[in-house]
């Protein structure tokens, strides 16, 4: 069964309410849950609590509420990868990166609220949400960036199920009128607390998990950057300096370069960093910030090739944005039609870091991207 076909499999299954094993099986299931013992045992809890980080925000950081100017308003939610767990200040957590570069984008003031969990599943979501309500009653974000998965990974929760928590989220907050962004499940596969063979399972398992995730949050209305093995050449040579004491939870170091890889999709969701200019057979339209992804290659060789925004149906750029880190999946038109006999279509972009002025990231230029592992932020609450 190829790996568009599960994908496309497991967003049906959460769609009509199913919650099989598709594609993976009662054996890698029972892995999982060991794999879940084992990395827990490994990595421990070093860490007390992430920082609180509500508040409003300039391009240099926290700044008196109230300003004239209107803010924008940014939601955080997810796990502890969006809590920041492990950074050392709050600047360093991708919440704040995201804030700030917005701030920078948009010429506004930032308003943010995290309610991420450490630990959080997929399924968590919703209390997140209902959490919020409560709090903070007519309270609604412009923006909503998620990292989630990870743990659903670890616990072994059904795809299908994780998937089916994640399209009620992201349509819950589209209600609300937020863009939505989604950070992908991380690659566990590449963690180094987790033995072989069970990094393996676990490649295998993620990847699935992310591209159904993409395929979901696609369909309904928001879009997905892929978090696989991301900036894989440099947290794999600096493995030290992006990763926190327990070597699971990035650093300051990895937080920091998490968010700036999320803050273009941030940016353009809202409409800032982007020149309008179409494409070519009515797709989406060509961002000055991003660069192409390539389909992908035959087995072995490099991605080097640079161009337009593709434009697939959206499982098949949900399984190619799995493989290539930092690459953002949104919904588009073709010829003035939003889908295909094969489902929505959807474009595929690379987009350059706002924070670099428009330079990518070390290691990205010079070093190809390959199917090698690589060391990857990771998660298990």
């Amino acid at each position: 069964m190829s790996r568009v076909t599960v994908a496309r499999r497991i967003a049906a299954s959460a769609a009509y309410g199913g919650g099989s094993l598709v594609g993976v099986g009662l054996g890698t299931y029972a892995l999982l849950r060991a794999e879940a013992i084992i990395a827990k045992r490994r990595v421990g809890h070093p860490f007390e609590a992430p920082f609180a980080v509500d508040g409003w925000y300039g391009p240099d950081g926290p700044i008196p509420v109230g300003l004239e100017a209107t803010p924008v308003r940014m939601l955080m939610l997810g796990d502890s990868g969006a809590a920041g767990l492990g950074a050392d200040h709050p600047s360093s957590t991708p919440a704040v990166v995201i804030a700030t570069g917005l701030a920078r984008a948009s010429d506004r003031p930032v308003e943010l609220r995290c309610i991420a969990v450490v630990g959080a599943l997929t399924s968590d979501l919703d209390g997140q949400l209902d959490r919020l309500e409560a709090d903070h009653p007519g309270w609604r974000p412009d923006l909503a960036v998620m990292m989630v998965g990870a743990n659903d990974v670890t616990h072994a929760v059904r795809p299908a199920v994780s998937v089916r928590h994640l399209d009620q989220a992201v349509r819950r907050l589209r209600a609300l009128g937020a863009e939505v962004v989604l950070g992908t499940c991380p690659d566990l596969g590449t963690v180094r607390p987790i033995p072989h063979p069970l990094r393996h399972v676990s490649r295998t398992w993620s990847r699935r998990l992310a591209a159904a995730q993409t395929i979901a949050v696609v369909e309904a209305g928001g879009r997905s950057v892929s978090l696989a093995d991301i900036l894989g050449p440099e947290f794999h040579r600096h493995y030290g300096e992006y990763f926190s004491e327990d070597r699971f939870h990035p650093s300051s170091t990895g937080y920091r370069r998490l968010g700036e890889v999320l803050l273009p999709s941030a940016a353009a969701a809202l409409g800032y960093g982007e020149e309008p200019a179409e494409a070519a057979g009515g797709a989406a339209p060509t961002p000055s910030t991003s660069v192409a992804v390539p389909a992908p290659p035959p087995p072995g060789r490099h991605r080097r090739s640079r161009g337009a925004d593709q434009v697939l149906p959206v499982a098949e750029a949900a399984v190619a944005a799995a493989d290539e880190p930092g690459t953002e999946v949104s919904g588009t038109q073709v010829g003035g039609q939003d889908r295909s006999n094969e489902g929505r279509w959807a474009s595929i972009r690379r987009r350059l870091p706002l924070l670099h002025g428009g330079e990518p990231p070390v290691g990205e230029a010079s070093d190809p991207l390959t199917d090698e592992p690589a060391a990857t932020p990771a998660n298990v609450g």
